[in-house]
């Protein structure tokens, strides 16, 4: 490790990732620094029984030649080494609801999706049509998603005025066809009374456009991101916490890391929460009014995970993903949950590797999850490096909750306790502790339909050398992340320049 660098990235997420490798290829010396034993934030996996399984990404959009997320990975030069498989193009998602043998699929394609859709609602396909031309419309506005030159999205407050549920429920009076449109909102936990439809398109359109599983987990992204960033002369050190800053004059001079390790640097990129941040470096660095709004930003809910290993040959595997609510008229609501009426939704995916064939080998399943379910154990701390116990009493609360989260899942699959291996489960206080987001929060900062600006967080601070990056900026997700990364590193090397080498870069990559 070298006394000193040009740049400085703490936390090694997917915006910490792309943000080295696009400063590192400019010439910059990069030093990333990871506090747990693995890197890569939301894309990390973990092995359970000789199972792989995802902590955070369960499926990819964009990915198909010459769609957004394949060019900007075509400029990170790792799209041919990604080992993808495609989901059903017929029905990538699928939607479903109690008391409804039907299942709604989500169709590959738009051409595809109207078709599907309107096979199943074929008095509906107007609305159909006219929500899609929204979708598409809509990501228009936001110029880096389409890498165009434009004015930042931020500037068009227009885009932010409309509320999702308020535009689909404004589309038909059919309220099993709402339900179904707005029946992917755990991907970015949709809120009836806040939630903008500019996010709700963002986090859709891609995967209606493409949608793809990693083979063997999502932290091959990572583990390519990071060769890349080496070939460029880049460093990653894990089990590297930073514990502390160092300011002077208005600049940071160097950061401390637990096993005592002192790093100075030119410019700091933080990839881990502000709010986390903020608390590292000291509030008396900052303008009582900016600490006083980042810290009152509303965080995204979290999650509880159960995390299935199959017995071999008796669970097939679905090339597709499952949004199961109880009820098609709370879609929106699920987060809203009641000790008895917990889970009223979830998403269940499954792991893929290059063997599978007819047989799964692996389940997720995912639903909401308050932080303050387990405030009661929020003083424990526990991850791979630092191993502690959380107790008994902890132990015995996942596992109620497991029993009756296996209890829904049983409904929607007969059969499924007769093929588990084992079962494992994850709480808001997993999250918190891999990936490092303030109280487990799932996707960073809530954007409210009614006070956009609210969770608006600039890249750029009021310290001179210090920027954020990760799912707290921009969008979350690998597509939204990978853009906030774009956006902090526009701050350092200039807008234009940037997207210029990303085209120019990325159509090279394609003719050669």
């Amino acid at each position: 490790m070298k006394q000193h660098y040009d740049i400085v990235i703490i936390g090694s997420g997917l915006g910490g990732l792309v943000s080295a490798n696009i400063l590192a290829r400019e010439g910059y010396s990069v030093c990333v620094l990871e506090k747990n034993n693995q890197y890569g934030g939301n894309l990390q996996t973990f092995t359970r029984d000789k199972t792989i399984f995802d902590t955070g990404v369960h499926y990819i959009g964009g990915l198909s030649e010459g769609q957004n997320l394949h060019r900007y990975f075509r400029y990170l030069g790792i799209t041919d080494e990604l080992s993808l498989k495609k989901l059903d193009e017929n029905g990538f998602d699928v939607i479903t609801f109690d008391n409804d043998d039907k299942e709604y699929h989500y169709a590959q394609g738009y051409e595809n999706f109207i078709d599907t859709l309107s096979a199943q609602f074929p008095k509906e396909q107007t609305a159909i049509k006219a929500y899609c031309s929204r979708l598409r419309e809509t990501c228009a506005q936001f110029p880096l998603y389409e890498l165009k030159h434009g004015k930042p999205y931020y500037d068009n407050t227009e885009v932010f005025r409309t509320g999702a549920k308020t535009y689909i429920d404004s589309l038909t009076k059919n309220k099993k066809l709402r339900a179904v449109l707005a029946g992917t909102n755990f991907l970015y936990a949709g809120d009836a009374e806040r939630t903008p439809f500019y996010v709700h398109a963002l986090s859709v359109n891609s995967y209606i456009e493409s949608a793809y599983r990693c083979v063997n987990g999502g932290s091959q992204i990572s583990r390519i991101l990071i060769r890349k960033l080496k070939q460029y002369g880049g460093e990653t050190y894990k089990y590297h916490e930073v514990t502390g800053f160092d300011v002077g004059e208005n600049r940071i001079t160097g950061v401390r890391t637990k096993n005592g390790k002192q790093i100075k640097g030119n410019t700091f990129i933080s990839n881990i929460e502000p709010k986390l941040t903020i608390d590292l470096i000291g509030e008396d660095k900052f303008r009582k009014s900016y600490v006083s709004r980042i810290k009152n930003i509303e965080n995204t809910v979290s999650a509880f995970s159960l995390y299935i290993v199959l017995n071999p040959g008796t669970f097939k595997y679905l090339n597709r993903n499952y949004y199961h609510f109880r009820d098609h008229t709370k879609v929106w609501d699920a987060q809203n949950y009641t000790e008895e009426s917990w889970p009223e939704g979830y998403m269940v995916s499954m792991g893929v590797k290059k063997d599978t064939r007819t047989w799964g080998d692996s389940l997720t399943a995912m639903t909401y999850m308050r932080y303050e379910e387990v405030k009661h154990w929020e003083n424990t701390f526990n991850t791979v490096a630092s191993k502690n116990d959380r107790g008994q009493t902890y132990e015995e609360f996942k596992a109620r909750k497991t029993e009756c989260f296996l209890r829904e899942l049983e409904k929607k699959f007969p059969g499924l306790r007769e093929c588990i291996h084992a079962v494992y489960a994850s709480t808001p206080l997993s999250y918190r502790d891999y990936i490092g987001c303030h109280q487990g929060s799932m996707y960073g900062y809530v954007k409210d339909v009614n006070n956009h600006m609210r969770s608006f967080v600039s890249p750029r601070t009021k310290i001179k050398n210090l920027f954020f990056t990760g799912q707290s900026i921009n969008m979350h997700g690998i597509l939204g992340v990978t853009i906030g990364a774009v956006i902090t590193c526009s701050e350092i090397l200039g807008k234009d320049y940037l997207l210029n080498q990303i085209i120019e870069t990325s159509k090279q990559e394609e003719v050669s």
